[in-house]
């Protein structure tokens, strides 16, 4: 799972990406296990190791602590906790040995296209871990539980029917974790995120391009100020600091995923030279380029 590539000295464990691959006689582009089921089948090593998946994962913990990393940020699961990690986001497990619990793989392409809207499964933003509660809780629990089960029942069904019958299971699974405690209430949420959304899916077009507010809201119609009281109440900073975090953030997947220079990275993030990226990067982040890729792929070593 760890690639070896030369670079500098000597050679340098290279952050993997994986492509979704279905168990011989399984249907293509999902899956279902146990965790008890992960830690059989994969070696702990290559679960602890920094990799790429190119499809989502929803894992709910149901007894025990889970240490799970996503996109160099490390989160804590307790039972009842809900973790959903995005195609493209870098993550690794933590010690898997006293958890348990169920873990969904899915490829964006097996949902019907108005599900995957409407849960918004493209929402790189959203929160990595989530807690339902309640009602809410119970229905995410018994959409698990349902899942799981069809997934294997092998042979009951014809194959098309098992795959549709499926779908739909993963789309009240997906629905009801994109939206744990219900619908927001009252109008200025909604505005808010409305804005919000544009904004963000303006910078994921064009963050490598421009990193100032005022472009974003000369496109979008809006008052700089506007965007960022809603980025604020919507993302929790303000929408420079949200503009840079998303630089950052690619800046530490590309320094982490090959073997580019600075100065290479700095050109495909729109900067004027090495310098002044290096310069934004330890600004957002407290450490250089070099010592950030040193560090992460000293860990996964």
């Amino acid at each position: 799972m760890v690639k070896m590539r030369q670079e500098g000295r000597g050679p340098v464990p290279e952050i993997p990406e994986v492509a979704f691959s279905a168990p011989a006689g399984r249907p293509t582009g999902v899956e279902v296990m146990t965790l008890a089921e992960l830690r059989a089948r994969a070696d702990a090593c290559q679960l602890s190791a920094p990799h790429r998946p190119g499809f989502h994962h929803l894992l709910m913990l149901d007894s025990g602590r889970l240490v799970h990393s996503v996109d160099f940020r490390e989160h804590v699961l307790a039972p009842g906790d809900l973790l959903w990690s995005r195609p493209g986001q870098v993550q690794h497990f933590g010690d898997l040995t006293d958890a348990e619990g169920r873990l969904v793989l899915f490829e964006a392409g097996f949902l019907d296209p108005a599900t995957a809207a409407a849960a918004r499964i493209e929402d790189w933003y959203g929160p990595p871990v989530r807690r339902p509660e309640g009602a809410a809780a119970r229905g995410v629990e018994e959409a698990m539980r349902q899942l799981h089960g069809e997934f294997g029942a092998l042979g009951g069904l014809p194959l098309e029917i098992h795959l549709d019958v499926l779908r739909h299971l993963l789309a009240v699974l997906v629905l009801r974790a994109a939206y744990p405690g219900g619908e927001p209430d009252g109008d200025g949420a909604c505005t808010a995120s409305a804005a919000y959304l544009r904004f963000r899916d303006a910078v994921e077009r064009g963050f490598t391009r421009s990193r100032r507010v005022a472009d974003y809201a000369r496109s979008l119609g809006y008052a700089p100020r506007t965007l960022s009281r809603a980025t604020e109440a919507s993302a929790g900073v303000g929408a420079k600091e949200f503009i840079d975090r998303r630089v950052a953030l690619e800046a530490k997947r590309l320094l982490a995923h090959g073997d580019q220079s600075a100065a290479r990275i700095a050109d495909r993030l729109g900067f004027a030279d090495a310098t002044n990226f290096s310069k934004f990067f330890q600004r957002q982040t407290g450490t250089t380029p070099i010592a950030f890729r040193t560090a992460v792929r000293g860990g996964v070593g």
